[in-house]
C-alpha cells in the first residue's frame, strides 16, 4: 500500500543548542552538571563540548541536504544571547544569523524554540521560573530574538515541552534547580503559559511572525484487553492533564501546536501495562497508534500540526526505519481523518546529548563517533528516512 504526503509537506529533523553546540557555559545546566556532588547519580555525564555544532553547523546543514529534508528545527541559548539582564551578546546574535543564513542558502526552513530547557545563570539566580517577573523577563529576550532575527526564521517556537520541564526540575528533581515541590511546580507551569502569551504577543508586535508552541503529548488509554471504569477514568484524566488542561490555557496566543510523540501509557488496574513487543534502548514502547490518536484529538483546536519531536533511541539501528515508516503511516491515517499536520521532524539528526543520561542514548539518524573527532557517519535509516523526504510516500 502506499501513502502520499502532500508536495508542500514539511520534512525535517530537529536538535537543540544545549544538546549539540557544546559549551554553554553561561546556562544554570553547564553550572549543574560541572559541580556534580558524589552522592548524585544524575547527570550520568557532562555536556562539553557536546557535538561542537557551535562550529560545525555548516556540515550538519550539509547533512540535511543530502537527507533531502527542507526544514531544519534547532533552539537559539538564551545564555548566549542575553548573558546579563541588561546586555545583549552582539558576536552571538551575529554568529546565530550566519548559522540562519546558512539554512536559507540550502532552501531549509527554519523552525527556531527560543527555550529548550536551560537558562542564563543570572535568570536561574533570580529564582527562574518560580520567579513571578520571569513572564516579563522572558518576553524581552523573545521580542529581542524577533528583532535581530526576522525573517530568518520561517517559525518561532517560544517553549520546548513545558510541562516535561515542570516535571523534571521541580516535581522528581533530576534537573536543575533539583527541586521537590509540588506548590512550586504549579507556579512554574502557570509562569510558563504566562511567557508564552507574553512572547507570542511580543514577537507578534515585531513583525507578522508565526509562532507556536512545543507540547510533549503522552496518548494514556487503559489496557484494552480488560474493562475496568477506574483505569478509563484515570486515563482520561492524565491524557487531559497531559494535553487539554495546558493548551486550553494557551488560549488563542498559537498559530500552531507542535507535537513532540515518544511513548503510549497503557494502565491495568491503576498500574503501567504496556506491551512488550518493541521498545526502544531506553525501554520506551514503541507504538505508532498513540500518534494517531492524538493527532485526531487536536483537531478540535483548529490549528496547524507539526509533529516536531519523533524518535527512537536505537544504537544498533535495528528498529528505526520501521519505527519512521510506522509513525509516518500513523499521521497519514490521522490526516486522512481532517487533521491538519503540515510537517514532521525526525529527533534527532545527529546522536546528541540527551540531559541526564548523557550521550549514551542514541536518537540520531546519523552516528557520531565521539572516539573519532565527532565524525557524523549516516546510519542505514538516515537513507531510508532521505527516501521518504525525497519522494513524499511510504510504501508498506
Amino acid at each position: 500500500m502506499i501513502y502520499q504526503f502532500p508536495k508542500d509537506f514539511i520534512w525535517g529533523t530537529a536538535a537543540s543548542a544545549l544538546q549539540t553546540e557544546g559549551n554553554n557555559t553561561n546556562s544554570d545546566w553547564w553550572r549543574w552538571e560541572n559541580n556534580k556532588a558524589p552522592e548524585d547519580k544524575y547527570p550520568l555525564e557532562s555536556s562539553g563540548i557536546a557535538c561542537v555544532s557551535y562550529h560545525r553547523y555548516e556540515e550538519d546543514l550539509d547533512l540535511c541536504v543530502k537527507l533531502n529534508s527542507n526544514a531544519y528545527r534547532t533552539s537559539v541559548a538564551w545564555g548566549r544571547i542575553q548573558p546579563t539582564p541588561d546586555t545583549f551578546d552582539v558576536k552571538e546574535i551575529e554568529h546565530y544569523r550566519n548559522f540562519l543564513k546558512a539554512a536559507k542558502l540550502r532552501n531549509l526552513k527554519t523552525f527556531i524554540t527560543l527555550h529548550h530547557f536551560s537558562n542564563p545563570i543570572w535568570f536561574a539566580d533570580m529564582g527562574g521560573w518560580a520567579n513571578p517577573k520571569a513572564p516579563v523577563l522572558f518576553e524581552i529576550y523573545a521580542k529581542k530574538c524577533a528583532q535581530v532575527f526576522g525573517d530568518l526564521v520561517d517559525v518561532y517556537l517560544t517553549i520546548n515541552e513545558p510541562q516535561v520541564y515542570m516535571n523534571q526540575c521541580y516535581i522528581s528533581g533530576a534537573w536543575p534547580p533539583n527541586r521537590e515541590n509540588l506548590f512550586l511546580a504549579l507556579r512554574v507551569q502557570q509562569n510558563l503559559i504566562k511567557a508564552h502569551k507574553r512572547a507570542y504577543r511580543a514577537i507578534k508586535s515585531v513583525g507578522p511572525h508565526t509562532v507556536g508552541l512545543v507540547k510533549n503529548i503522552i496518548w494514556f488509554e487503559q489496557q484494552p484487553s480488560t474493562y475496568s471504569p477506574v483505569d478509563w477514568l484515570a486515563a482520561k484524566l492524565l491524557f487531559f492533564s497531559n494535553c487539554d488542561q495546558y493548551l486550553r490555557q494557551i488560549g488563542k496566543d498559537l498559530d500552531l501546536i507542535g507535537v513532540n510523540y515518544y511513548f503510549t501509557t497503557r494502565l491495568r488496574g491503576l498500574m503501567l501495562h504496556n506491551l512488550d513487543d518493541v521498545q526502544s534502548d531506553l525501554g520506551w514502547w514503541v507504538y505508532p497508534k498513540g500518534l494517531e490518536h492524538i493527532l485526531l484529538h487536536l483537531r478540535k483546536y483548529n490549528l496547524p500540526i507539526y509533529i516536531t519531536e519523533n524518535g527512537v533511541a536505537d544504537c544498533t539501528d535495528r528498529i528505526r526505519k520501521d519505527f519512521i515508516r510506522d509513525m509516518l503511516i500513523s499521521c497519514n491515517k490521522a490526516m486522512e481523518q481532517g487533521a491538519d499536520v503540515r510537517g514532521y521532524f525526525y529527533w534527532s539528526l545527529i546522536d546528541n546529548y540527551e540531559w541526564h543520561r548523557g550521550y549514551d542514548p542514541k536518537f540520531g539518524l546519523v552516528y557520531v563517533d565521539r572516539k573519532n573527532e565527532l565524525a557524523r557517519i549516516p546510519r542505514e535509516s538516515f537513507y531510508y528516512y532521505a527516501g521518504i523526504c525525497k519522494s513524499g510516500r511510504i510504501e508498506k
